[in-house]
């Protein structure tokens, strides 16, 4: 990125600081003029000498993704003091285990409703040689060593199928409905 100084425009660090924005500016790349908000809570939080000490002990490379992570720290602490981005992720994980036992509950109605489906006569034929042949492999802990072909609900029931939202082989995660965290 060219510094900001190039357009005789400082950089919304420097305008906010009131300085002269110098052409080797470390800000410059990172606190566009068209963004002053930025740079104002990143300020107000972490202060502009801590973000300079931080930004010149990082390599080049590196700084870009350091800055946006204060700038989202910074913008999450001005909406939530308190908290800040760990409310918002707390937030986040109560949602995600909220909708995971929504599909579980989702996934055993829909093993009910096709259980029913069946007539009783073959449903003890048909399934039986499944659950046998299901026992008879070797369980590693936590279901991960089950084959992964295998949706693990919270009810403990397992399926010698896959359900087409919980599918584990395409990115070669295991535990099917499981939740990870």
């Amino acid at each position: 990125m060219a510094s900001s100084s190039s357009y005789n425009s400082p950089c919304a660090a420097c305008k906010f600081l009131r300085r002269k924005c110098m052409p080797g500016c470390i800000f410059a790349p990172y606190f566009p003029p068209e963004e002053p908000q930025k740079f104002a809570n990143v300020h107000k939080i972490f202060g502009a000498s801590n973000v300079t000490k931080l930004l010149n002990e990082l390599l080049p490379h590196q700084r870009e993704d350091a800055v946006n992570s204060l700038a989202y720290e910074a913008e999450a602490r001005v909406r939530d003091p308190v908290y800040g981005c760990v409310g918002a992720i707390s937030f986040l994980q109560r949602q995600v285990q909220r909708l995971q036992k929504e599909l579980d509950a989702a996934n055993a109605d829909l093993i009910r409703f096709a259980c029913s489906e069946i007539p009783t006569a073959m449903a003890t034929s048909s399934v039986q040689p499944m659950v046998a042949a299901h026992r008879q492999r070797p369980r590693m802990g936590n279901d991960e060593g089950a084959g992964g072909n295998f949706y693990h609900g919270t009810s403990g029931m397992v399926l010698p199928y896959n359900f087409p939202w919980n599918d584990d082989n395409e990115e070669g995660g295991g535990g099917g409905g499981r939740g990870s965290m």
